[in-house]
């Protein structure tokens, strides 16, 4: 089935239906009305076809379907928009700047179908909107499934993307019958389409031209579309309010949108000044002060004493994707405030008068000596019975070799020292230390040692700290040596050339030192040097 569309009559606006939700939506909007558009509808049913009072019809996959329709399969759907796209192809380039597709997901042609026609519609560079309704829950999580994969088929090719929820009729009209329900859908199918086009059509005071619609709609992505009408003293409020609360659209929220068209049309009771300012900053207010607002005005004398808004926002993220958005990010938790240090300081000393029984004695250290001495200090344990007492008690740590020995030996009591956790400068030793259990320490208080010996115990720290980083140093060297790394060196240098051990050069067994010439007293006595040694002969025995 194929038709013509001269091209003086044509219309810059074209309206397609595909599949039987979409060609519905079509005959509802050619029995309301709309100036300046045309219509089509494709169908692979021939019995919808010939139903529908639209006079442009194509039918898809006449071959491949028997006008038969498609079977709830997107691929047969798909199949059939290929075998006759050069048929729409043809109807499209006929004077066509915009097209609308409307068509109901989830299905076999509205959802194989269309993504292949907003497809051929930019390759034409034809500004393509797609209005599609999704199926209601009752209808099967396989359709359900089936509506989002077309969806995000579509969503592919057509520039904006207008989406009607079949799910929110029950919600807002509560039990409808299923004809009314499928009407409400259609209206409000047709009131997006009807806004957008007469955007275009309608002439006005401040004109809104295609070019306008083009820079708001061209690569939009998802928009939100409203449009109402209201009449009496706040009806500048209330057509605003009702534009931007259009109920069966998936998001009624604006709010970061880029683009926003807005058309403000009156009839009989022109649109005032403040009615417009009112308009305007309530739109400003919903979507931010980055929205890039582009208005006109027209007069439409079918409206009487009623204005209409119309709104078209563009360029912001669905309600979904910014629920996705937030709920991906990460949340911090600072557990550790500002004022709270990061680890408790493990040198610092206090000096208590008076102690209990079982606290332990602790090492004061000057503070002139600190940054010498080893971080953590050296404590001993005392009894538990041990009686109060008052002052400081000072402790000899550091002994001689010798006497660290004998202590050792006489009890086999050692204990490591931890170094300090620490956020400024990594440790670089760590220090073991030996020492015996003191014995009881009588309560009254020792006096504190004098100045040499402070010195004395510097200075024996000093040698201890040196002594320890030499061994650590010989560690260190240890270990690189016996790195995998170095596993290759280890079987092929001798060991003796890398311990640098300096070998004497002696002579090889095949070099003899002995000389095979003797010297001999003949009968003279006179010395003379014969060649054969009588001690060496050629032939071992």
């Amino acid at each position: 089935m194929q038709f013509e569309m001269l091209k003086e009559k044509s219309s810059i606006i074209k309206v397609i239906g595909v599949g039987g939700g979409g060609g519905n939506a079509v005959n509802h909007m050619y029995k309301q009305g709309i100036t300046g558009v045309d219509f089509i509808i494709c169908n692979t049913d021939a019995q919808a076809l010939e139903l529908s009072p639209i006079p442009n019809k194509v039918q898809l996959g006449a071959s491949l379907t028997e006008g038969m329709g498609a079977g709830s399969i997107p691929e047969v759907g798909k199949n059939s928009a290929i075998e006759n796209i050069d048929d729409i192809k043809q109807m499209l380039g006929t004077n066509t700047k915009m097209l609308f597709i409307t068509a109901g997901m989830g299905g076999g042609t509205g959802t194989g179908a269309s993504p292949i026609i907003a497809q051929a519609a930019r390759e034409l560079d034809i500004l393509t909107v797609g209005i599609i309704t999704t199926p209601f829950s009752f209808e099967g999580k396989r359709r359900k499934m089936q509506a989002e994969e077309g969806m995000e088929e579509l969503r592919k090719y057509v520039d904006s993307f207008l989406v009607i929820s079949n799910d929110r009729l029950r919600e807002i009209f509560g039990n409808l019958t299923l004809g009314a329900a499928f009407a409400q859908a259609d209206d409000i199918l047709t009131t997006a389409a009807k806004g957008i086009a007469e955007i275009i059509t309608l002439p006005g005071y401040i004109n809104v031209d295609f070019k306008d619609v083009r820079t708001v709609m061209k690569d939009s992505g998802v928009s939100i579309m409203g449009s109402y009408a209201s009449a009496g003293e706040n009806r500048a409020y209330e057509a605003v309010r009702g534009a931007l609360a259009s109920p069966l659209l998936k998001d009624n929220e604006i709010e970061g949108a880029r683009y926003i068209l807005l058309n403000i049309s009156s009839g009989s009771k022109e649109v005032t000044m403040d009615e417009v300012s009112i308009i305007t900053d309530y739109i400003q207010e919903e979507a931010g002060l980055m929205a890039d607002l582009i208005w006109g005005n027209c007069k439409d004398e079918n409206l009487g004493e009623k204005i209409s808004v119309t709104i078209i926002a563009t360029g912001f993220q669905t309600k979904d994707e910014r629920e996705k958005v937030q709920s991906s990010k990460k949340v911090v938790s600072h557990l550790i405030t500002d004022n709270q240090p990061l680890v408790k300081a493990v040198n610092e000393f206090t000096v208590n008068t008076g102690r209990e029984n079982n606290q332990e004695p602790f090492l004061k250290v000057n503070d002139e000596n600190q940054g010498n001495q080893m971080n953590n200090p050296f404590q001993k344990r005392e009894e538990a019975s041990r009686q109060e007492q008052s002052g400081t008690i000072r402790y000899k740590l550091n002994e001689d070799d010798k006497k660290q020995e004998t202590e050792k030996d006489s009890s086999g009591f050692s204990f490591k020292v931890a170094e300090p956790l620490s956020f400024d400068k990594p440790a670089e030793t760590s220090y073991i230390a030996e020492a015996g259990r003191p014995e009881p320490v009588k309560p009254e208080p020792q006096p504190v040692a004098s100045g040499a010996d402070d010195q004395k115990t510097d200075e024996s720290i000093e040698e201890q700290l040196r002594k320890s980083r030499e061994r650590i140093m010989r560690l260190k060297d240890l270990s690189m040596k016996l790195r995998s790394g170095n596993i290759q060196e280890l079987e092929n240098v001798p060991a003796y050339k890398r311990k640098e051990v300096a070998l004497q050069q002696n002579t090889h067994s095949s070099e003899s030192q002995v000389s095979r010439f003797s010297l001999l007293a003949d009968e003279d006595g006179k010395t003379e040097i014969r060649p054969n040694n009588s001690f060496l002969h050629d032939n071992v025995d």
